[in-house]
């Protein structure tokens, strides 16, 4: 197999000077000199949440197509929803239109439960809000795809099927079905000599089935008949109605292995990335089926790692998912488009708990694309080549360009708060004190014009959204208008103003909270209570954050003011 047709090419040694996978990708696509538009695609089974983990092929496939379109080219990104697919069981958690996961127990799950081994797109959507349960998820993908902005075309197999788009491909396997059987033998063991490469949909009860007992492609209109047989779903078997019927190639679907590779050959699908499941299964299949039953060149393809959420697998199930609506509240857009810049080709974690590195990774990035810090010689290139694409069309997504009528793309004016800042800012609801505090510690110019301000405290709210999604230490209110009630003895109001005069001095966080203890000993004030005595001061609270960082985030002279009972 050849590098231009493996799927694990980026892992492999390349002779290439790119810094950027996307490049290396479009080189591979152009060496085929394709037609224009360029079409490039991904695609999704409406069979659960679509969580972040799916916006892989969306991200990957955008990034390729703004590398070919930078170049020239004219690029048609497409995804295609396998909504024809049979549901095969019950999923236990979905979610509405806004993101709001929910259990099966919530909604309408007898019209799931009715309708198993119906396609998505014959099955009322339980939340009663869309025409179908295909069309309910595949909204929500429409949706997350508008939030990155990324530009497809999102494309319904039940549309390409009944609009008799796939109705000559499907045809012609089916006329050189002994081909296919022979083909799918080396990649399923149960292919008997009755096997038919089509599922009809039974005109009795709706379902899927599996049993195709004649084929008649000769007429005008092709049809099968079939008779409605129980179907294998994991452990448990889906009844068939037994109904002997008829079906035109319109109401019905070819089985995934033919299926992938017609689309292929009907969209004219030039590339398409996939997860590592598909590039062990599926893409071995796919590509002899392309070439020696379809007699068509399969696109280039490119598998992807996959990545986990808080160090565990995406389950549904499970309930460790979470939505690009959820991921949007936390960060900005750009930041969710720079972690799938990254290369590909090596697995990582979305880690919600550690937000704030991915943060600072895509912030030291910018700074280091306007020439702000010093980088290495690769990471400069980096920054360079990527950060304008992760940026495209943030004017459109809240990013610093939004609020400035006259900004072109990336600004060196643009100002970005360290996410903990931001998140220190967050305990305080007045958003003219978070200004004043973000001027006070230097992280505003004073000469900042009023979009870069405003742009720069919306990351605030995402932050303070983190703090109480994850319960950290930035999940409290600040009690920034008054000193709250509180009665200290004369030996821990020492040790305040010792501590006070500590961090006036200048103290990094560990620093801060070493001496804390140590002060609290000198005093002899219980180290509890003397930790108490702080989270009354600032919370209103008995507990808090971890005292010594939160004390050198905010704003010194409030700091120092408060713990000598001034302010």
């Amino acid at each position: 197999m050849s590098d231009d047709e493996h799927p694990y090419t980026l892992q492999r040694e390349t002779d290439t000077d790119h810094v950027f996978w996307a490049d290396t990708v479009a080189d591979r696509v152009l060496e085929r000199d394709p037609d224009e538009p360029i079409v490039i695609k991904g695609g999704i089974s409406p069979s659960g949440v679509p969580h972040l983990g799916n916006v892989n092929e969306l991200l990957r496939g955008y990034f390729v197509a703004e590398v070919l379109r930078e170049r020239g080219h004219e690029v048609r990104q497409v995804f295609t929803a396998d909504d024809r697919d049979p549901l095969r069981g019950l999923p236990r958690t979905l979610c509405d239109l806004e993101g709001n996961l929910v259990d099966l127990g919530e909604v309408d799950a007898g019209a799931l439960g009715r309708n198993l081994g119906a396609p998505y797109t014959d099955i009322p959507d339980p939340f009663g809000c869309c025409d179908s349960y295909g069309e309910h998820f595949s909204t929500i993908i429409a949706d997350s795809a508008d939030a990155v902005d990324v530009p497809i075309e999102l494309l319904s197999n039940t549309d390409l099927y009944e609009s008799g788009e796939l109705e000559d491909v499907t045809r012609f396997v089916l006329d050189n079905r002994e081909r296919a059987r022979e083909v799918l033998t080396e990649y399923q063991d149960k292919v008997d000599d009755d096997y038919v490469p089509f599922n009809p949909i039974c005109e009795e009860c709706g379902k899927v089935t599996e049993t195709v007992t004649s084929v008649d492609t000769e007429g005008e209109t092709p049809t099968v008949e079939y008779e409605c047989t129980d179907m294998d779903a994991g452990d448990q078997t889906i009844d068939g109605c037994g109904h002997e019927g008829t079906a035109t190639l319109r109401e019905g679907k070819m089985p995934w292995r033919f299926e992938w590779p017609a689309q292929w050959q009907v969209l004219g699908v030039d590339f398409e990335p996939f997860g590592k499941d598909h590039a062990e299964g599926s893409w071995p299949s796919g590509q002899d089926v392309a070439r020696n039953v379809l007699e068509i060149e399969p696109p280039v393809p490119m598998v992807y790692e996959w990545f986990t959420l808080d160090g565990e697998p995406f389950s549904s199930s499970a309930g460790n998912v979470i939505l690009v609506s959820d991921v949007l509240e936390l960060l900005e857009p750009e930041v969710l488009r720079y972690f799938f810049a990254k290369d590909p080709a090596k697995a990582r974690d979305f880690s919600i708990e550690r937000l704030d590195q991915l943060v600072d990774e895509f912030d030291r990035l910018e700074a280091i694309y306007f020439d702000e810090i010093d980088a290495d010689e690769d990471e400069t290139a980096f920054a360079k080549r990527v950060y304008p694409l992760v940026m495209d069309g943030a004017t459109d997504s809240g990013g610093p360009e939004s609020a400035s009528e006259n900004a072109e793309g990336p600004s060196e004016e643009r100002i970005r708060l360290p996410y903990t800042f931001a998140a220190v800012l967050g305990m305080t609801e007045d958003p003219d004190l978070r200004e004043e505090i973000a001027r006070r510690e230097g992280h505003i110019p004073e000469d900042a014009p009023e979009w870069a301000v405003e742009a720069a405290l919306e990351r605030v709210e995402r932050a303070r959204n983190w703090a109480r999604r994850t319960e950290n230490e930035f999940d409290y209110e600040l009690k920034r208008g008054e000193i709250p009630d509180h009665d200290f003895d004369e030996a821990t109001e020492d040790a305040l103003a010792e501590l006070a005069d500590f961090i006036e001095e200048g103290h990094d966080p560990d620093e801060i909270q070493g001496e804390i203890f140590e002060i609290a000993r000198r005093h002899d004030v219980d180290v509890g209570e003397f930790f108490g005595a702080g989270y009354r001061l600032f919370f209103d609270e008995d507990q808090g954050p971890k005292l010594g960082s939160f004390l050198a985030k905010v704003d010194q002279a409030f700091v120092v003011g408060r713990l000598r009972r001034e302010r």
